[in-house]
């Protein structure tokens, strides 16, 4: 109890349900080691413990980025303690730890990202047909997968929004008349995207004639995506879907590849920094910042390789 890591886990109510998990789990394991090498409450803690934790984690051979995340969620729970009188002083306020290199994400290029939709498509359109000439081969929830898959692959890539944003979509979020989706992201905070024609066909083939096949008596009318079982969508259904169509060269995307390629492309065609900000629904300009290096990196590269004098 005099640790109270349960009360400050509860407490992460305005963070994304990735980082209420990563900061749950790395603060019980501080609370561990920190019992282990004697310490029996938090008033024990000082700057000294803080540090020889980073060394303990750096000989375990975390990356820098993992122990860097480690001693953010620490500064946090140590923060809660100071709020609510655990302890009198936040050894936790000169912590720090070294970042680890940003790492500029790899994401499909346009003629990839359109060859890639348009394989789904095409795929999707032959099955359609198939089930209407009662070919055995295909069957209407084979149909009814492809369509959805359509449809997610056309929103990750037409919105930019989370895997996670995705998956927790309903029907109700979704205008696909005027041609807008609107999202809960992190932090609770609700943001309006535009969705371009395809998606919202997609979306549209989908809901009228995907989801009624895949959808089961136990499933929730709400959940715009669901997986084969009629339970809603999550993630890692998500990044199996992306498996499932792999790129020309047979790599395969993550999710958020699509999201990188999202906010890239709007990018080298020449939108405003701070218009992407506004519809990936970053907090700070500086992650957005993130992809002007990846366009010049293209743009570099495109230029050495054509360029006669580069």
């Amino acid at each position: 109890m005099a640790w109270e890591v349960d009360a400050y886990v509860a407490s992460l109510t305005s963070v994304s349900e990735h980082t209420h998990a990563a900061y749950a789990r790395d603060v019980r394991q501080f609370v561990e080691w920190a019992e282990r090498g004697g310490c029996a409450a938090p008033a024990a803690l000082d700057h000294r413990v803080l540090r020889r934790y980073l060394a303990y984690l750096d000989t375990r051979g975390f990356a820098r980025r993992s122990i860097a995340r480690k001693a953010a969620a620490v500064r946090s729970y140590l923060r809660y303690l100071k709020r609510h009188d655990v302890i009198d002083t936040d050894p936790g306020r000169a912590l720090r730890a070294p970042k680890g290199q940003a790492r500029l994400p790899r994401v499909p290029r346009r003629s990839e990202a359109a060859a890639l939709l348009d394989g789904v498509q095409v795929a999707t359109l032959d099955a359609a047909e198939a089930v209407e000439r009662a070919d055995p081969e295909v069957d209407p929830v084979t149909l009814a997968v492809l369509r959805r898959d359509l449809a997610i692959l056309e929103l990750l890539y037409g919105t930019g929004i989370r895997v996670s944003e995705c998956c927790g979509l309903t029907v109700g979020d979704l205008d696909l008349v005027r041609g807008h989706v609107t999202v809960l992201g992190k932090g609770a905070k609700v943001r309006r995207v535009p969705l371009g024609e395809p998606a919202a066909d997609a979306l549209s083939g989908w809901l009228a004639a995907g989801r009624p096949v895949l959808a089961t008596d136990g499933t929730p009318p709400g959940p715009v995506f669901l997986n084969r079982r009629g339970r809603v969508l999550t993630p890692r259904d998500a990044r199996r879907v992306l498996e499932a169509h792999p790129l020309a060269d047979g790599r395969t995307l993550h999710p958020h590849a699509l999201r990188h390629a999202y906010a890239t492309h709007l990018l080298e065609g020449g939108a405003d920094l701070r218009v992407v900000q506004e519809l990936l629904g970053h907090a700070d300009l500086a992650t957005t910042q993130t992809y002007t290096h990846l366009t010049r990196e293209r743009l570099r590269a495109v230029y050495e390789a054509t360029h006669p004098r580069a």
